[in-house]
């Protein structure tokens, strides 16, 4: 993992420059229109926290590692939290592009859905503590979220004429296009470097607390 923080250094910076420097001023939003080179992998990387969560706990159903179900509870965390943050920044695209931070757009109506369907599972997982069968249940329900993913994201806003508009329109020109492939590499990389950081403080927290058990 040490490799990937040395990337993030690279991959991080030059995305900015190239969010600032390289990419041409949208036409219809100005500058405000770079937003969407943070915006865009923000949910990028929400989405992928939250489908490696639901691979990784039908890999706990399957196999039974404990591993599996913790590293996808931290997938999990890790979606939410990017979730969060393509939200904040959705909404100031909307108060650029509508004039208000909210109404309510079925785009922004079905990320306020997936939010309290993850909040719902950490609720779930806090609930469960020391019940035996917690790792299956927080799994499938990990699984059955997984599987709304498509219906929010792609289905919903569609089906009820969504006024956010689609990445193609927007990323039109190659550099602009270029840009965006980098800061979606960049907040990838940054999804693997929290995820890994986040495995090694849980290590740590339970080789203390064995550490203290020998003691006592």
């Amino acid at each position: 993992m040490k490799h990937i923080a040395r990337l993030i250094h690279i991959a991080m910076p030059v995305s900015i420059v190239l969010a600032f420097c390289y990419a041409p001023t949208a036409e219809v939003h100005g500058e405000a229109g770079r937003l969407l080179f943070f915006h865009v992998p923000l949910a990028w990387t929400a989405t992928i926290g939250f489908l490696v969560a639901g691979a990784l706990s039908i890999a706990f159903l399957l196999r039974g590692r404990d591993s599996h179900e913790i590293t996808a509870r931290f997938s999990a965390e890790i979606g939410l939290f990017f979730t969060v943050l393509a939200t904040a920044s959705g909404s100031i695209w909307s108060k650029l592009s509508w004039g208000s931070f909210w109404n309510w757009d079925p785009r922004q109506t079905s990320i306020i859905i997936l939010m309290l369907i993850y909040l719902a599972y950490f609720s779930l997982n806090a609930s469960l503590k020391g019940n035996e069968g917690r790792g299956k249940i927080t799994s499938a329900y990990l699984i059955i979220a997984m599987a709304s993913l498509p219906f929010l994201i792609a289905v919903f806003p569609r089906v009820f004429g969504s006024l956010h508009p689609h990445s193609g329109s927007l990323v039109a020109d190659v550099p602009t296009r270029l840009t965006l492939i980098a800061s979606l590499a960049a907040f990838t990389l940054l999804y693997l470097q929290i995820l890994s950081i986040r495995q090694r403080i849980h290590h740590f927290e339970f080789s203390r607390q064995a550490d203290d058990q020998k003691l006592q």
